[in-house]
């Protein structure tokens, strides 16, 4: 049997991803989680073969968690699940360590087959995450943004100051300035406003909800 652990905060999306995969006679939920801490003790507990995580989660993210689960727990794979994909979202999550990245459509066969992958440590992606990975390496250079510069690019999005920006990043504002001037020339832009704009635009940020 393999062992999973449901990581998502809306309880009625654990509780379908719980009866769907109960129908695999592989397939064992061990437990679920509402956020990246609470998975952090269940792992710990459980010790699941692979953990179906979430991203966008309140207190600890799912690219976080996953990132403290992949270092904590080396044996343990974390598939992401999510409706997001952002390259923002996308590139964190590889960056943390998942093995594979799904979308909540995946059809039930094939989320069950992507479990067992994970499970053997095999990379499953979704088509849409695979094509905008394959678009990122064929991009030319200049137009690929840093995870950095992403972190920098939405929290301007969010409405962040240069200052704000610095304290959320632990770093200085001469250096929040220096990612935001490359991801202009990158974006190819001369202000904030514009370059949030084409960051939607093409993809590489989320709009906010």
């Amino acid at each position: 049997m393999i062992r999973v652990l449901v990581v998502d905060d809306h309880p009625v999306v654990r509780g379908g991803i719980e009866a769907l995969l109960g129908t695999a006679g592989d397939l064992l939920v061990v437990g679920s989680a509402g956020d990246g801490l609470e998975a952090l003790g269940l792992v710990a507990s459980l010790q699941p073969d692979v953990v179906l995580m979430d991203l966008r989660m309140p207190g600890l993210d799912g690219a976080s968690a996953t990132e403290r689960i992949r270092r904590d727990h080396p044996a343990v794979h974390v598939l992401v699940l999510t409706t997001y994909e952002t390259d923002a979202d996308i590139v964190r999550a590889v960056e943390a360590g998942a093995t594979g990245y799904l979308l909540k459509d995946t059809p039930l066969t094939e989320l069950a087959e992507a479990v067992r992958a994970a499970a053997r440590g095999e990379t499953v992606l979704a088509p849409p995450v695979a094509a905008r990975l394959m678009a990122r390496l064929r991009a030319p250079a200049q137009e690929t943004l840093t995870p950095r510069e992403l972190e920098v690019l939405g929290a301007v999005a969010r409405g962040a100051t240069n200052a704000e920006i610095g304290r959320e990043l632990f770093i200085g504002e001469a250096t929040v300035k220096t990612h935001l001037l490359r991801a202009f020339a990158k974006l190819g832009v001369d202000d904030r406003t514009h370059a949030v704009t084409v960051a939607f635009q093409r993809g590489l940020l989320s709009p906010p909800a």
